[in-house]
């Protein structure tokens, strides 16, 4: 079996350049987006703690079956470690067999970022030039770059509570050629962008946002909430906004709207890029993707790796899966070692 580290994932971005990586995640993403009806889904399995939550996301098609492994738990970063963490499974439908398993912490930020870029590419305004980020935690700098590549964004407005994570973001940032201007709130982050992109951690019933904050025409990339008890917009924002969802049943759960009524109306963002829904219908529209992440997205992204990675500096082979010399004998593989009687 293939398995890419960690490693081979920061070999592969720098090696192709995270731009390029970003709009080719955004590529494999929409393609499977685009034939939805084909894959099998479900909502994630979930299990939830006081600290967090680990969750599975599964999918597949006729091909391949796929899942991630991903936790949330936002006070790993008091201890010093990462909030988010993944591996994901790529596996043949035909006969059952995984034959790639990957890192999906680095590549969950990229598939996350791509996912954002490309909705805002089917929603946003056309001259959409400048965004606000709320939230510079691990996932902002993929953020700005995926908006920078997939849809020409320069001009980024940002905030965070810990002026350190500001620090570290612009650090991060110098010599993408940006315009960044750090503000000292979020209302003043917000003011005159075009795109507001909501990235924080915390798993409570925030308001990041407040519906005095969103004008109209503004885009609105809601990706901080993502399970339930934790979101990030007042209610009476998405009472306003043309609201679009991955995928309804999971969303409903865990996303910005549940806290609107069950029959609250949304589009499923696969209807519009397959030609099925329209998206932005106005210039004064607010849109809002309400983004909890969805399987289709990792496995897109596990499909990229599987088509990249076949060059040995991205990956190795370990030994997984017993392999006896007859299917049928696999105690043959741990039982005593017989030698054959010489004739």
């Amino acid at each position: 079996m293939r398995l890419v580290e960690v490693g081979h994932v920061a070999a592969l971005v720098r090696a192709r350049g995270v731009e390029e990586v970003l709009c080719d995640l955004a590529d494999y993403i929409e393609a499977d987006y685009r034939r939805w009806a084909e894959f099998d889904k479900s909502p994630r399995f979930a299990s939830h703690s006081s600290d967090g939550v680990i969750e599975l996301m599964p999918i597949a098609d006729a091909q391949a079956f796929g899942f991630k492994y991903v936790n949330g738990h936002p006070r790993n970063f008091e201890a010093g470690l990462q909030t988010v963490t993944g591996f994901g499974v790529l596996a043949d439908v035909a006969t059952g067999y995984p034959h790639l398993i990957a890192e999906m912490t680095i590549m969950t930020a990229l598939r996350t970022a791509a996912m954002s870029a490309l909705a805002a590419r089917h929603l946003a305004r056309p001259d959409a030039s400048s965004m606000a980020i709320i939230g510079l935690g691990a996932q902002s700098e993929f953020q700005a770059i995926a908006f920078g590549a997939l849809l020409g964004i320069d001009r980024l407005r940002v905030y965070d509570v810990d002026p350190a994570a500001a620090a570290k973001f612009v650090r991060n940032m110098e010599g993408m050629g940006l315009r960044i201007h750090v503000a000292r709130s979020a209302p003043e982050a917000v003011e005159g962008a075009d795109i507001v992109t909501t990235v924080t951690a915390d798993k409570k019933l925030a308001t990041i946002l407040s519906d005095n904050m969103v004008g109209a025409g503004v885009h609105l990339n809601a990706i901080g909430g993502d399970c339930p008890g934790k979101t990030e917009l007042q209610p009476a924002i998405l009472e306003r906004a043309s609201v679009f969802v991955e995928y309804q049943p999971q969303t409903r759960i865990e996303g910005e709207i549940q806290q609107m009524p069950a029959d609250f109306p949304v589009t499923e963002l696969w209807r519009v890029i397959a030609g099925e829904a329209p998206g932005r219908q106005r210039v004064d529209e607010i849109t809002l993707f309400d983004s909890v992440g969805f399987a289709i997205e990792d496995f897109a992204a596990l499909r990229y790796l599987a088509d990249v990675t076949k060059d040995p500096r991205f990956h190795r082979q370990i030994d997984l899966l017993a392999q006896p010399a007859d299917p049928r004998d696999l105690y043959g593989l741990v039982g005593p070692v017989r030698v054959e009687a010489a004739a």
